[in-house]
């Protein structure tokens, strides 16, 4: 787990995510219906190479795309392809760069064309919750405060929230200690300091939250079918309350 140690750190990291908040907006411009999620992903890999920093995603643990990009009733971790993406689709686009040795990772889930109320609903939810988890990033406060207050949130709006996926620890490798369920008891898990880096992302379902790996052994789907919703924000803890390093 990274403790930010100076204020170069901090620095090093706001640059990182400020590069990686602005791909994703220019990628939220480009997303449109007849493309295919691999279109898509090589676009996203064009513009992070155009800011002289690396995609933290491409070639992780075998990972083969620059982006993840999960559609519809695709939660996480889907590969890109052949697959095109549709009027009335929801897709989640998850991200990654590596500036000098410092990363930072974010996700939204954005609709296309004409898209039902229940899958924007859904997605309203799950940004929301994201923002209730972000405010619980408190020095003194426990991990599990940020979980607790995303389910609740969540399952109040009457979807579930993913257990088998969740967030983690970032700042000088893409995945560190500690990792952040979406679920819990508040008041458990270890007290949040000053100078942790964390990568919150809910994960919710419109219907339940369990969840099946595909064949490839990355895509992660929903057992029923249902449409599910992605965000994610790289968060620093200080002093002064949570700071979102990736913040559009």
């Amino acid at each position: 787990m990274i403790l930010l140690k100076s204020p170069k750190d901090l620095i090093m990291l706001k640059r990182s995510g400020a590069i990686l908040a602005s791909v994703m907006q220019k990628l939220q411009v480009l997303l449109h219906p007849g493309m295919t999620t691999l279109e898509l992903d090589l676009l996203s890999e064009e513009l992070i190479r155009k800011e002289k920093v690396l995609p933290a995603f491409k070639g992780y643990n075998g990972f083969p795309g620059t982006a993840c990009i999960s559609v519809n009733e695709e939660i996480v971790h889907g590969i890109p392809g052949s697959r095109v993406i549709s009027d009335g689709d929801i897709v989640s686009i998850d991200l990654g760069v590596n500036y000098e040795g410092f990363f930072s990772d974010m996700a939204v889930t954005l609709p296309v064309g004409k898209v039902g109320d229940d899958k924007l609903k859904l997605i309203a939810a799950t940004k929301e919750s994201l923002n209730l988890g972000i405010k619980q990033a408190q020095a003194g406060n426990h991990l599990t405060d940020i979980s607790h207050s995303i389910q609740s949130f969540v399952e109040a709006q009457g979807f579930s929230v993913v257990r088998q996926f969740v967030g983690h620890g970032i700042g000088r490798a893409l995945h560190e200690e500690p990792e952040i369920p979406n679920y819990g008891r508040p008041g458990f898990g270890p007290l949040l300091k000053n100078g942790m880096v964390l990568a919150i992302e809910p994960m919710v379902n419109l219907g339940g939250w369990e969840c099946l790996v595909t064949g490839n052994g990355w895509t992660a789907v929903t057992k029923d079918g249902s449409v599910s919703a992605h965000f994610e924000h790289t968060v620093a803890i200080t002093d002064n309350g949570p700071v979102v390093l990736t913040k559009l």
